[in-house]
């Protein structure tokens, strides 16, 4: 009975009349003889798979990485050799379970190339390498020989989370609150150290100020003094030049140079009264 197939555009289309092919390419259509076909459908269109991987590091830790990886098929033909994509016209149904273990191929070469990475690793440097490994794997996949012989790209891989087990992560969460609190704690006490350290300089200062002020008065009070000596000596020097010209005189002569002012000066002068007494004596003792 000839029937119609009709592929979609997302598969590569292989038929084979008995055992050879006849057509080939990505969505064909075509009339076939049902006793004499067989076709094989092979995803042409770029796939996402997911992993789960349980692996131990270099120190004897548990960890488990989650991620995600993108795939194509690139050498349909080889595939047709490895795995069988041969389908049901029909119900379009693959025939056998072979298409599913193709991710299951893919899986395991990404975690074998996983695992001799970690294996080198300490537990904590594990926990930070998502992006590095992830570039390193996929460097490396595509150049595995069955990922060739299958005609099989890796396009991208990513690490979505990379966990230590609970009893692990709860005691390195434990050991780095603990490194934050030390720091928090070592950050308070530069806080308080500055703060002391900036009071004894500000009192370093005032006591530098007050002792600078002392020194400026201390030397305020030298030159007044000096200056209080000095305008007494003069004030001595000048007395003496002034009564140098009344040495040589006599009492009676003094006397009458005294009236003499005190006439000029009268107009200051309240009351003054000066009696014969006063002045007998006066010349008695200026003779004696």
């Amino acid at each position: 009975m000839v029937k119609h197939f009709k592929g979609e555009p997302s598969e590569f289309i292989i038929k084979y009349h008995g055992q050879k092919v006849s057509k080939s390419g990505r969505g064909l259509s075509f009339f076939y003889a049902e006793y004499k076909t067989n076709i094989v459908a092979i995803p042409a269109v770029t796939i996402d798979a997911h992993f789960i991987f349980n692996e131990t590091t270099k120190d004897f830790q548990q960890i488990t990485l989650q991620g995600h990886y993108s795939y194509k098929i690139t050498e349909f033909k080889n595939m047709t050799q490895i795995l069988d994509y041969t389908i049901d016209p029909a119900t379009k149904t693959y025939k056998t379970t072979d298409p599913e273990k193709l991710e299951l191929r893919i899986t395991n070469v990404l975690q074998q190339l996983t695992r001799s990475e970690i294996e080198q690793l300490h537990l904590e440097q594990s926990l930070m390498i998502s992006k590095s490994l992830a570039a390193s794997l996929l460097e490396k996949v595509n150049d595995v020989p069955i990922m060739k012989e299958m005609g099989i790209n890796v396009l991208s891989i990513s690490f979505n989370s990379i966990r230590p087990t609970p009893e692990i992560s709860k005691a390195l969460e434990a050991e780095y609150r603990e490194s934050l609190q030390k720091r928090a704690d070592q950050a308070i006490y530069e806080r308080r150290a500055a703060a002391v350290e900036q009071e004894r300089k500000i009192k370093e200062n005032e006591l530098n100020t007050d002792i600078a002020l002392e020194k400026q008065k201390h030397q305020l009070i030298e030159l007044t003094s000096e200056n209080k000596i000095k305008e007494a000596e003069i004030r001595s020097k000048v007395y003496d030049l002034e009564l140098e010209p009344y040495k040589n005189l006599e009492p009676k002569q003094l006397l009458a140079f005294a009236l003499k002012e005190l006439a000029i000066r009268s107009n200051k002068i309240g009351n003054l009264t000066i009696t014969s007494e006063i002045l007998s004596a006066i010349l008695e003792n200026k003779e004696k």
